[in-house]
């Protein structure tokens, strides 16, 4: 508790910092004010009552921020960006050009980033067709004409920009990565509702269930920041070695390797994945087809967020995620020829190919634990809505993970900020 209350002093006391900090709470202010700006035509208090009675809604609404049950500008969130994000990545990973890209450094990332932009632009324009049908066959929007449909439709699109605009600004002026703290802030500016529903309905077994409640979701905080922080470390050694005039005494060193090195991306990239199925059922099954109809009414039903069919998709696409995110982060065959070019060698590994092996077998060993948690802490708020009967409070568990995985990320940009400037200080 001191050494938070010491990091809080050192916030406040760089003006860097306390600018950093100050931008990104306006921005989250300034987020918070759209997510209550409702676009017109919408039956708001019918909505809230759908939203009420729909479990996958309420998940969705969770991760769009608090816009969707309001249906603010900003009603779509930021999941068309992410299914762009996803997309554009897979897509790297099959073109030599865009893979060439993400080596030329700001440049090719600014570039890979405008082509997610425009990707955005089509996927959030048909999302926005399918909300609208949605809500048409619930009769809580009536029938626009064409001039309102296209602004409504063009409204969306904005307010998705809008959105991505403001994560953007976060990471560029403010603290941490900006799409991770919107979401963020939407999951922590609900949590306050959620908990409101389920005391509306406390009696003697709810208080029970709630306590048995607080106390899974302290072990799955402690869980989560025990995973975070722990490493693997390698140990290598650099032999003496004389370049050019100057002579390198031989040292140990060692080569940390982060149990969970995704982070929070699988679970952010899954949950927008196994949404989707239900989104499209839900569609599909006011279609005047009857096959089509059939189709949707499956996938509503199989895609339940409380079902096995969406647990054990979402389970398999959290591990599969975190598999993909960290080949795409973490690359053997440099950190190999990184670790020769300097002399250095792995205990009993012989350098290059023998060492990118060894890299290779140990990421994934230790890949494969952190991947096999973060799949197991995201459906176990399904597992404890079963034992405690809080279904109110499933969407809260599977934000536990996101925001401290997020809090954990901010901290140690702050730490690494604050150490930058004791560095600075030496060096002036």
């Amino acid at each position: 508790m001191n050494e938070i209350l010491q990091k809080f002093s050192l916030l406040l006391k760089d003006p860097n910092l306390r600018r950093k900090t100050a931008v990104t709470f306006a921005i989250i202010l300034v987020f918070r004010i759209f997510a209550f700006l409702p676009v017109p035509a919408i039956d708001l208090a019918q909505l809230k009552a759908l939203f009420a009675s729909s479990q996958f809604l309420s998940l969705l609404d969770i991760f769009s921020g608090g816009t969707l049950v309001n249906f603010s500008v900003m009603a779509l969130g930021l999941t068309p960006y992410i299914n762009a994000s996803i997309i554009i990545q897979l897509v790297t990973m099959v073109i030599p050009q865009l893979e060439e890209l993400t080596k030329e450094g700001e440049a090719g990332r600014a570039k890979i980033n405008q082509y997610t932009r425009f990707l955005t632009v089509p996927l959030t324009l048909v999302q926005g067709v399918g909300i609208y049908m949605l809500l048409r066959n619930q009769d809580i929007i009536g029938v626009l004409s064409p001039i309102e449909f296209f602004s409504f439709v063009l409204t969306l699109l904005a307010g998705t920009f809008i959105i991505i605009w403001l994560g953007e600004l976060i990471t560029e002026n403010g603290l941490g990565n900006g799409i991770s703290i919107i979401i963020f802030a939407g999951i922590v500016g609900r949590i306050p509702i959620i908990l409101g529903r389920s005391i509306s309905t406390f009696d003697m077994a709810t208080g029970i269930n709630m306590l048995v409640f607080v106390g899974i979701a302290l072990f799955v905080i402690a869980a989560v920041v025990y995973i975070n922080e722990a490493v693997r470390k390698i140990p290598v050694y650099y032999a003496r070695r004389i370049k050019g005039n100057r002579m390198y005494q031989a040292a140990n060193n060692y080569l940390p390797l982060k149990l969970n090195q995704a982070g929070v991306i699988p679970i952010i990239f899954a949950v927008s994945f196994v949404l989707f199925p239900q989104i499209v059922g839900n569609f599909a099954r006011y279609l005047p087809n009857p096959t089509l109809a059939g189709i949707g009414t499956f996938l509503a039903t199989a895609f339940d967020p409380s079902g096995f069919i969406y647990n054990a998709t979402y389970f398999t696409l959290v591990v599969a995620f975190t598999f993909f995110y960290t080949i795409v982060v973490f690359n053997p065959q440099k950190i190999s020829e990184e670790i020769q070019k300097h002399g250095g060698f792995i205990p009993g590994i012989r350098p290059g190919s023998a060492t990118k092996a060894y890299l290779q077998s140990v990421v994934y060993r230790i890949t494969t634990f952190g991947a096999v948690f973060l799949g197991l802490i995201a459906v176990l708020p399904a597992l404890v809505s079963v034992v405690t009967d809080l279904n109110n409070l499933v969407i809260g568990g599977t934000g536990i993970l996101i925001v401290v995985s997020v809090v954990l990320e901010t901290f140690k940009q702050i730490d690494s900020q604050l150490v930058m400037k004791n560095y600075d200080r030496f060096t002036m």
